[in-house]
């Protein structure tokens, strides 16, 4: 008898466990909007494998701030109703190699990382509303997770950039990054920045890393407010944000996107364990009624 009161405890402590995980994972598909606002687009990734092509396009090759990574499709899965964009260590031939560039993208003959980086740029785009992602990040070194927005218009940065969430090294501490930027007449960009040490959020929550987090962008035609788990991290005055042309890149519509960045600004990743995973549970956009 006492042994099967054993096996009965045993078999409802891990009923109790598997259902604390899913709950840390997935959220209600029908949470209710923010008052005064609708929901008029959302990707809940509910449907397992690749993102849907009426929503998402990818970046292909070596992009951006000399990183280690090599962008292709087959780094984005849908698993169990989260997006996983997963980082590999893994050797890639450069298919645009020429030896004559002087363009770090051309001129690298291999890539030693791969990962992912998708967008909604002609598929999905927004102008004011709150956009709203949950997720959890990868916070091991070398890794530069981000949820950022671009505008439709003109080149960056005149085209205007949003960070609702990046995660990298700064001064090789590790900080949560929530920016804007715009173009300026005598440098490369204009940065209303936002760094915050990831020590704050530590302190708050040891297991903070293991879990599940909301990042929102509340957008109007005066501000840009950017919001980690409803804690205000900086807001940008829309007033100020004009390029040397007049012209405002946050008052056109903005696209979406999602990446995991290996290096550079992460860090070395040269002692790293991989794979690595940068997990989406949701993306969802509300705007006014």
């Amino acid at each position: 008898m006492r042994y099967k009161w054993i096996l009965l405890l045993l078999s409802v402590s891990v009923l109790a466990c598997s259902r604390v995980q899913v709950q840390d994972n997935t959220t209600s598909a029908t949470a209710p909007a923010p008052e005064g606002y609708e929901l008029v687009w959302q990707d809940e990734f509910q449907k397992d494998g690749k993102p849907d092509s009426t929503n998402w396009s990818y970046e292909y090759g070596l992009k951006r701030n000399n990183e280690l990574q090599w962008y292709q499709p087959e780094n984005a899965n849908i698993q169990n109703g989260v997006l996983v964009i997963e980082g590999k260590r893994e050797k890639v031939k450069n298919e645009f190699y020429d030896a004559t560039s002087t363009d770090w993208r051309k001129n690298t003959a291999y890539a030693d990382y791969t990962s992912a980086s998708i967008n909604t740029n002609r598929k999905k785009t927004f102008q004011y509303g709150i956009i709203e992602v949950r997720a959890r990040i990868d916070t091991a070194m070398g890794m530069w997770p981000a949820i950022w927005t671009l505008g439709v218009s003109k080149g960056w940065p005149a085209n205007g950039e949003t960070d609702i969430m990046e995660y990298y090294r700064v001064e090789g501490q590790p900080t949560i990054l929530a920016n804007a930027a715009w173009a300026h007449e005598s440098k490369r960009a204009e940065w209303d920045e936002r760094k915050v040490p990831f020590s704050h959020f530590l302190e708050k929550d040891p297991l903070w890393p293991e879990k599940f987090h909301v990042w929102k962008m509340d957008w109007t035609e005066n501000y840009i407010r950017l919001y980690l788990d409803d804690e205000l991290l900086n807001e940008v005055d829309l007033s100020q944000t004009k390029n040397p042309d007049g012209f405002n890149p946050f008052h056109q519509p903005h696209y979406i996107l999602l990446n995991l960045a290996i290096g550079s600004n992460g860090g070395d990743p040269a002692t790293t364990d991989f794979p690595r995973k940068y997990e989406v549970d949701y993306v969802r956009v509300y705007q006014k009624k």
